[in-house]
């Protein structure tokens, strides 16, 4: 067994930041990521890093506009923190060696984003996450912080209260992807998740293979409410073979949406008259689609997204990858034609409930980055919202993890006197198949343990009994057949567009895919670097998650940022400013809510509408 003060699950930009923190605080740190920590999809960001850095800027003005982005169901501690934390992050990273771009007098460049009221996205040209990501590394690797990589995360070591307030995290499994050994990892002040999104949930997705929700779904498993999990973003521009994203840089720098006939559609068509291809990522999408769906999309399928008139000077300068992307993976040369877009699953804005801190419910389990939900995206994430979250609260859980007082936190988790009970009619029962059996119990242990040592044996001879059982089964329906399955109806029926038929049909869709997944076995015998074992294990946190994500989606019946209910058109202030959550509840999903938080330090933040 392995043993540190702090463990952080997953080396991307939050676990590289969180475990840099740990480490400043005096912890022993160790990183387990079933990646190098350089393979991390956060080195697919590509837009850059929101910060109110120049003068005429403020974190203020960055807040309201990170607020309005949400559709007013941000939080607004967590908003406010966010905004005031981003440009100290940030110029540390310029102090550790990030090579952003460069105005001719020498200041870090900012581009415009959409949604934003200030040029305040700091790039390193269109390559930002894969430059954050080896500059951290970089700074691990300074500081002699342990990392196990291509060790794959698949339980948590929770004690089984009843109450999952009363639990405790006290370490994590992992597999051992090189040598097939399962092991236990001991953390004697905290677990911090770190895991990504779940973009593997749908069949067309910018995310990595990687980006299966494994935190989440352990999280969520143990005990911890799942927070808002409707709430998916689709990126309006992606490559329509492949899902590869094409960074909103693009759009920044001045890049203009035709559709097939030659119109500026966001323009002539009303979707955005004042900012048009610079309006929120949700309208975009919405527009695009809408396009596609009254048959002026090209081929029936996507826009043309055209920045051939910003000059080859500048395309090299600030989006030469760009070029490469369009010509590896479309055939086309974006310095004498148009690219071909469309929208693609892209963030969850939704995750593991968290404070400002990243503490969830249980007592030593945080969690940061896409996989948690502060809230400080709500029903929408800006662009260039994502890195500052990664850094500022990845930071702000390895300080409070490894013992740092960070003060009281504004943000309530678990339930509280504030919170009300929710109802959703479904077509089939959600949730394990069978209560009583594994699916049903919190990750961790069968009996209710209190010592630490002991709750991570527990685990461990339960992931192990997992590992034999699902290697010595020789017979049965693979993860592959199951996932494109899952994949197939998500993109079908829980896509931009939603309405209670589709959303019905993919709880159904799901059910059944869980139901077979009761007979999954893994083909490959192997012990080492058996890539089959872990998407099998990895499919049940995607059937977890897809059912999350498709419950909240049926409960929210208003149109409120990413989330477009056919039936209802309007948002619905009065009866849906608050965040839906999920709990386990031993294998019962069971739906609640808590009221979204709009008081900030110095002002209350009162709903508009959202319009650019």
């Amino acid at each position: 067994m392995y043993e540190h003060d702090v463990i952080v699950v997953g080396a991307g930009g939050a676990g590289l930041r969180a475990a840099i923190a740990a480490h400043e605080e005096g912890a022993d740190v160790a990183l387990v990521s079933k990646l190098h920590p350089v393979r991390s999809h956060t080195g697919a960001a590509e837009g850059g890093i929101n910060a109110a850095l120049r003068q005429g800027d403020s974190w203020e003005d960055h807040a309201y506009d990170t607020m309005k982005g949400s559709d007013y169901l941000g939080d607004a501690p967590a908003i406010e923190t966010l905004c005031q934390d981003s440009p100290e992050e940030t110029i540390q990273l310029e102090h550790w060696g990030m090579a952003f771009s460069r105005e001719d007098d020498g200041r870090v460049s900012q581009r415009p984003f959409g949604g934003l009221s200030f040029p305040r996205t700091t790039y390193a040209g269109a390559e930002t996450g894969h430059h954050l990501l080896h500059t951290m590394y970089q700074q691990v690797v300074k500081r002699g912080i342990q990392v196990y990589d291509e060790w794959y995360v698949s339980r948590l070591a929770v004690t089984n209260h009843d109450d999952p307030e009363a639990r405790e995290c006290h370490g994590v499994i992992a597999y051992d992807i090189k040598s097939g050994e399962v092991e236990g990892f001991a953390a004697r002040n905290g677990v911090i998740l770190t895991t990504g999104g779940p973009g593997q949930v749908y069949d067309h997705t910018t995310n990595a293979v990687a980006n299966t929700g494994d935190g989440a779904a352990m999280a969520y498993r143990a005990g911890v409410p799942l927070e808002d999990m409707e709430f998916i973003q689709f990126h309006p521009t992606t490559l329509p073979s492949t899902g590869v994203l094409i960074s909103e840089g693009v759009r920044g720098e001045g890049g203009i949406l035709y559709n097939k006939d030659g119109e500026r559609f966001m323009f002539e068509h009303g979707y955005a008259n004042n900012v048009g291809e610079l309006a929120s990522r949700d309208v975009v999408a919405r527009a695009e689609l809408t396009e596609v769906n009254e048959g002026r999309g090209i081929e029936d399928e996507y826009v043309h997204l055209d920045m051939r008139h910003l000059g080859e000077e500048r395309i090299i300068d600030r989006l030469e990858n760009i070029l490469h992307l369009a010509e590896d993976f479309e055939g086309v040369d974006a310095l004498e034609e148009p690219m071909p877009v469309k929208p693609g699953q892209h963030y969850a804005m939704g995750g593991v409930e968290t404070d400002e801190n990243g503490e969830t419910c249980i007592s030593g389990l945080y969690a940061a980055g896409e996989c948690a939900c502060v809230s400080v995206h709500g029903a929408n994430r800006l662009g260039g919202n994502a890195l500052p979250e990664l850094i500022v609260f990845g930071a702000r859980a390895g300080r409070h993890a490894a013992g740092a007082d960070l003060g009281a936190a504004k943000i309530t988790t678990g339930k509280t006197d504030d919170t009300e009970p929710g109802e959703v009619e479904t077509p089939v029962e959600p949730g394990a198949v069978e209560i009583g059996d594994e699916d049903a119990v919190a990750d961790g242990s069968g009996a209710t343990l209190v010592d630490p040592t002991r709750t991570v044996e527990s685990a461990l001879e339960a992931e192990r009994a997992r590992v034999e059982h699902l290697l010595e089964k020789d017979e049965g329906i693979q993860q592959a057949e199951l996932r494109a399955k899952l994949q197939q109806s998500m993109t079908q029926n829980v896509n931009v567009f939603r309405n209670e038929e589709g959303l019905k049909q993919a709880l159904r869709d799901i059910r059944d895919v869980r139901e077979e997944y009761q007979d999954v076995y893994v083909n490959d015998p192997s012990r080492t670097y058996n890539t089959d074992l872990i998407q099998t294990i990895e499919m049940r946190n995607l059937i977890d998650l897809a059912e999350a994500i498709t419950l909240g989606a049926l409960a929210r019946d208003e149109f409120r940022g990413a989330h477009w209910r056919q039936a209802h058109q309007e948002r619905k202030d009065e009866q849906w400013l608050k965040h839906t959550l999920l709990s386990w509840n031993d294998g019962t999903p069971e739906l609640w809510f808590k009221p979204v938080i709009l008081e900030g330090a110095e002002k209350e933040y009162e709903p508009k509408i959202r319009s650019y």
